[in-house]
């Protein structure tokens, strides 16, 4: 196989003829010569939609027709289980993220798949941050002041996540935890937007979300606050808002990420090829930009041996967290 050079690697025309030289195994010799399905399994509309669309339009160009199909439920497990099941030939991939593929099997009494027996990790497509969003008629505007509210008012507090055994409901039992505020309710949805609905509307007082454009866009229209972010760092579009670092829980800090991942026996090449066009791609900066105007950084240079081990080490840091917690889906 070819190495292709920086320049040549700019050139469309050039890049899309060295996609089909790539190393080739027996079923990936014609690969792709029919439509690739990418499963999100989340509710449209929410997080998963907004990495994952401008990912699948891009491949048009580059490795040919891809469409969404939105699988939703158990917090992401439906969708992940439906594509564990499909066939290994690179034509159904799912976009996962640490709730999918470490928290959901990490929880579960019978989990339904294995984020590593029964996937390949292919490409990190950003790296994300959870926010503590809270309905404007609570009278808090940041963390300290949510668990002086949550003392002070026991039973009162609920808190929505897009499903049990998500990082997100993680993050909400650790921050229980930590702050000894442990009567707040968890209340889990099918996905976070009908959770975000129902905080805009009131029918919750508190979310934790992945950092969205949709979100920003929500927080600055007033129609919820964000007063805390599980960052190390600061968003640069949204400077405003503290991290739980600066808010005086430095345990919580937690680095969220979408990738995606194949069935377990998909071929070496065919993974390898999806990655290459992936890392093609995110070398546009329009995409790019897509990316971090949402308050997410896209990863210029994951490949699928990098991801894997993100994966297999993540399980080991998180697997005592979960157990001390007594986290359980079921």
């Amino acid at each position: 196989m070819s190495l292709l050079t920086r320049r040549q690697m700019l050139k469309r025309a050039v890049a899309a003829a060295a996609l089909g030289s790539f190393d080739r195994g027996a079923r990936a010799d014609n690969y792709p010569s029919r439509p690739i399905r990418l499963v999100i399994p989340y509710t449209a509309g929410a997080a998963g939609d907004q990495i994952g669309r401008p990912w699948a339009d891009k491949m048009v160009s580059l490795l040919g027709p891809t469409y969404i199909e939105n699988i939703a439920g158990a917090g992401g497990a439906l969708g992940c289980s439906a594509v564990a099941q499909s066939a290994p030939d690179g034509y159904s991939l799912v976009l996962g993220n640490g709730s999918t593929q470490i928290m959901i099997p990490l929880t579960s009494a019978q989990p339904t798949y294995d984020g590593v027996r029964d996937f390949r990790a292919v490409y990190r497509l950003i790296t994300s941050t959870l926010a503590f969003a809270i309905n404007p008629s609570l009278q808090v505007h940041n963390l300290q002041e949510l668990i002086a509210y949550a003392k002070a008012n026991p039973g009162r507090l609920s808190y929505g996540t897009p499903g049990v055994g998500t990082g997100n409901h993680l993050i909400g039992e650790m921050f229980k935890q930590q702050s000894g505020a442990v009567d707040i309710v968890h209340v889990p949805y099918r996905g976070i937007a009908p959770a975000t609905n129902d905080l805009v509307s009131g029918q919750i007082p508190l979310m934790i979300a992945v950092v969205s454009g949709h979100l920003q866009q929500l927080n600055q229209a007033g129609k919820l606050r964000i007063v805390a972010i599980t960052s190390e760092a600061r968003l640069s579009s949204a400077p405003e808002i503290p991290t739980v670092i600066e808010s005086g829980m430095p345990d919580l800090q937690y680095a969220g990420w979408f990738g995606l991942f194949a069935p377990r026996a998909t071929p070496d090449a065919i993974v390898h090829r999806i990655a290459e066009a992936t890392r093609l791609a995110m070398t546009d900066p329009k995409l790019q930009e897509t990316y971090r105007s949402q308050g997410m950084e896209p990863d210029l240079s994951s490949s699928p041996d990098k991801f894997q081990r993100l994966i297999e080490d993540e399980l080991a840091r998180l697997g005592p967290i979960v157990k001390s917690i007594g986290l359980k889906r079921d």
